[in-house]
C-alpha cells in the first residue's frame, strides 16, 4: 500500500500541542548520520554545533515549533551496557536538549512490564501517529502514517509510562 507520508518537518509544523518520539532500537544505520557516526568511531569527536550544516535543519524545525507553545519529548528505550551506536547518540543529545527538546532514557531492564507497539514512533498531538519503520540492519524503510484512536491510545500510554520511568538526559550517565 503506498501511502503519502509527511515530512517531519510537515508534521511538526502541523503540531498544536504535542509532539512525542519513542526510539527502542539500540543500533540505527540512518543514511543521514553515517558519515557522523564514521567519525565519531574514529575520533570519538562529535559535531555538537547546533547551527552546523548537519544540526541545523532540525534544531530550526524544534525551535520554531517549541516557540508556537509544543511541547518535544523523545524517549529513548536502551540495552545496558549501551552499544556504541547509543553512546554516539548521547554524545549529540545535548544539541536536541539546547533547540528545546525534552529527552529521557529508560534502560530496557526497567521496561519489561510495559506494553509497548512494534515500532518506534511519533505521535502528534495524541492522535497522529508517523510509524518509524527499519530494517533488521536497522536501515530506515518506508515511514507510514495512522490515525486509528486504538494505535494512538497504545502510543500515547506507551510513551507516558516509560517517560515517568526514564532518566532526564543530564542525569543519564554513560559508563
Amino acid at each position: 500500500m503506498s501511502q503519502n507520508v509527511p515530512s517531519f518537518a510537515e508534521l511538526l509544523d502541523g503540531a498544536r500541542e504535542s509532539a512525542v518520539h519513542l526510539e527502542m532500537r539500540d543500533t540505527y544505520s540512518v543514511a543521514s548520520e553515517a558519515d557522523a557516526f564514521a567519525r565519531w568511531r574514529e575520533t570519538g569527536e562529535v559535531d555538537t554545533d547546533p547551527e552546523s550544516p548537519y544540526w541545523a535543519p532540525w534544531t530550526q524545525l524544534i525551535r520554531r515549533t517549541v516557540a508556537r507553545g509544543v511541547t518535544v519529548r523523545r524517549a529513548r528505550i536502551v540495552s545496558e551496557p549501551v552499544s556504541d551506536y547509543i553512546r554516539y547518540e548521547h554524545a549529540g543529545t545535548a544539541v536536541n536538549v539546547a533547540a528545546g527538546e525534552q529527552v529521557r532514557w529508560l534502560p530496557r531492564r526497567q521496561a519489561s512490564d510495559i506494553a509497548l507497539p512494534g515500532n518506534d514512533f511519533w505521535l502528534i498531538d495524541g492522535r497522529l501517529i508517523r510509524w518509524n519503520h527499519f530494517t533488521g540492519d536497522g536501515v530506515s524503510a518506508p515511514g507510514e502514517i495512522s490515525e486509528d484512536p486504538a494505535a494512538a491510545r497504545l502510543c500515547a500510554t506507551a510513551f507516558e509510562t516509560v517517560w515517568a520511568r526514564a532518566i532526564p538526559h543530564d542525569d543519564y550517565k554513560i559508563n
